[in-house]
């Protein structure tokens, strides 16, 4: 498998790490999608392209694995991770329970001018929904939840859903062309979510709300028929 190597750009300045230069540069090629599932990270290609020793490459990718982007196999060495259906919904479950409590904190505290911008995503999200691009509707999906949780006031529950959407990133570009039924009604249900927050609703209903908003969409991947999804 080959992909199109972009521009790294000039190496950081001795005074930047390393090791963070090749962890952010690594990440962003995969979770955009210029390393697809199952792409070889050869360590000595990458160390030479972004201008730094092996060393530093080989700790960021040994942090991404950690965190779930990378799997290493034997007799082949690093390769981006591929879609795992148990773990994607098994997070998934885990980010339903932390979004619920987060939007129902969050809700309170959400202005005009935050579910104004909250409705206008999620009308691009519609819009897209005719010639579905998985990436964009990707990062649209991730800036309009970012857009509530930015209210809640508990810093590491925010933190916790940050960790977790990092672990679904490097499957979630592809998710909804696995499921594309799923796309339309995540949009009406993330409306039916911002009209029970303008309208002043329960916390209770509206944790109820977000919470079963995300275990929806675990259900639609476990329901679907077993490989992988398109990337």
């Amino acid at each position: 498998m080959t992909a199109r190597q972009p521009d790294a750009g000039s190496p950081p300045p001795k005074s930047a790490s390393r090791v963070e230069f090749a962890y952010t540069t690594i990440r962003e090629r995969i979770t955009s999608g210029v390393y697809g599932p199952g792409y070889r990270l050869v360590l000595d290609e990458l160390a030479r392209e972004l201008g730094v020793s092996p060393v530093p490459v080989r700790e960021a990718v040994r942090r991404l694995e950690a965190e779930g982007y990378v799997d290493f196999q034997r007799n082949v060495g690093a390769r981006v991770a591929t879609f795992d259906k148990q773990e994607f919904v098994q997070t998934l479950h885990v980010v339903a329970l932390l979004e619920g409590y987060a939007t129902a904190l969050a809700a309170p505290r959400m202005r005009r001018t935050d579910l104004a911008r909250a409705r206008k995503i999620n009308g691009r999200l519609r819009t897209s929904l005719d010639d579905l691009d998985p990436i964009l509707f990707s990062a649209l999906n991730r800036d309009f939840h970012f857009t509530i949780y930015e209210r809640c006031p508990n810093h590491h529950v925010r933190g916790l859903l940050e960790a977790q959407w990092a672990r679904l990133d490097t499957i979630r570009r592809s998710v909804f062309l696995y499921v594309p039924g799923r796309s339309a009604s995540s949009v009406a249900e993330h409306a039916e979510l911002l009209d029970l927050i303008a309208a002043g609703a329960p916390a209770e209903r509206i944790e109820q709300k977000a919470r079963a908003h995300k275990l929806h969409t675990g259900a639609a991947v476990s329901e679907a028929d077993g490989g992988t999804p398109p990337a």
